[in-house]
């Protein structure tokens, strides 16, 4: 029993297990993903609803979404912003691996006479033929992804955007990174009954990585039957570091924001959203 313990509190090396699957597609878990991202009150697996019809009007009106504008929404996520973007007349395509909320996002489109491409599909193998005037990511899905995943990732951004398109995401913050702890947590149905419909008992171990700006909550949740773990990363970024990145890949940040409803840059913001172009074009 020590030993198990001291491995359930053991830190691991930064992005060193990616268990995405778990979380997006567990039959019990993805229910409550789903519940929290269709809760308009909260922001916790998406923006409240008040910040997404606030964000998709500035948009709108900044990317001059109109009629036949080509849209492509990485992690998708039920549809909270593709359906927003098609009535706004867009050519929409959302991509998520999530089974449960990609079945979502297809009913409320069926529902209100919309034809939105919902792909089924982890993002990361997604190809596609067409292009795209603007491709979006938000709620910071990208800072939940390894450096190798992201960089494949703005590789398929770039192959994917029209010359004069835009790409448009949101990362976690410097700021915001300063304002963790390393905290350990226990109890029996950890977070109210999240992890699973049977009795348990959960651990969840935050860990910060200093030098690369990570931070990991890892969460343990044993039952009678078995263990599982789920690893739940983060980057944060300040404005140079996400720029290089996305200048590796040829990118360039063409604006900056608090936050993907276009409010004026303010470095103590938890999160910022960033604009960015193909280089030379």
């Amino acid at each position: 029993m020590f030993k198990y313990l001291q491995s359930i509190n053991q830190k691991p090396e930064p992005f060193e297990f990616y268990t995405a699957e778990t979380l997006w597609n567990d039959k019990h878990i993805s229910k409550k993903m789903l519940e929290y991202h269709l809760n308009r009150d909260v922001d916790l697996a998406s923006r409240n609803s008040t910040f997404i019809k606030d964000s998709v009007e500035w948009m709108t009106d900044h990317f001059n979404i109109e009629k036949g504008t080509r849209i492509c929404d990485f992690g998708c996520g039920p549809g909270l912003y593709t359906t927003r973007f098609a009535k706004k007349g867009a050519i929409v395509k959302g991509v998520d691996f999530s089974e449960r909320s990609i079945r979502y996002a297809r009913e409320t489109a069926s529902k209100n006479v919309l034809e939105i491409d919902h792909v089924l599909q982890n993002y990361l193998d997604f190809d596609t033929q067409e292009s795209f005037d603007l491709i979006t990511m938000i709620f910071c899905d990208f800072c939940a992804l390894s450096p190798d995943q992201r960089k494949i990732l703005l590789g398929k951004f770039y192959e994917f955007l029209d010359d004069d398109g835009s790409i448009f995401l949101d990362v976690c913050s410097i700021s915001a990174f300063d304002q963790r702890e390393e905290t350990i947590a226990y109890g029996p149905y950890l977070m109210d009954g999240f992890w699973s419909a049977n009795e348990y008992y959960g651990f969840m171990n935050t860990f910060k990585y200093g030098d690369e700006k990570v931070v990991l909550d890892k969460y343990t949740i044993i039952e009678e039957s078995g263990t599982i773990e789920v690893y739940n990363w983060l980057q944060y970024y300040g404005l140079a570091s996400i720029r290089k990145e996305l200048e590796d890949i040829g990118f360039c940040v063409t604006e900056h924001y608090s936050n993907v409803s276009g409010v004026p840059y303010d470095p103590k913001s938890p999160e910022f959203a960033i604009v960015a172009k193909k280089k030379n074009k």
